[in-house]
């Protein structure tokens, strides 16, 4: 049987600095329980290091994080949110 509430969220950061705040505020803040993933992604087409965004993948199993407080946790950071 496939959960229809299991929901993540992908909060997208200018850096890595930032992403990995955003990753500890997760937890205090949210008590996220396990640790939100922080990724490099590259954009498209691009070699330069410095064109690289930073994810903070969540895992949200019973869908109980308020997409709007991840928004503003996001756009505190300069980021934003995108839900998959």
């Amino acid at each position: 049987m496939n959960d229809t509430r299991h929901q993540r969220h992908v909060l997208v950061l200018p850096d890595r600095d930032a992403a990995e705040e955003v990753a500890e505020a997760l937890t205090e803040r949210f008590g996220v329980a396990e640790e939100p993933q922080v990724v490099r992604d590259a954009l498209a087409g691009e070699d330069d290091a410095e064109d690289a965004q930073w994810l903070v993948v969540v895992e949200d199993p019973d869908a109980a994080y308020d997409a709007a407080r991840l928004d503003a946790l996001a756009a505190e950071h300069e980021g934003w949110r995108e839900a998959e």
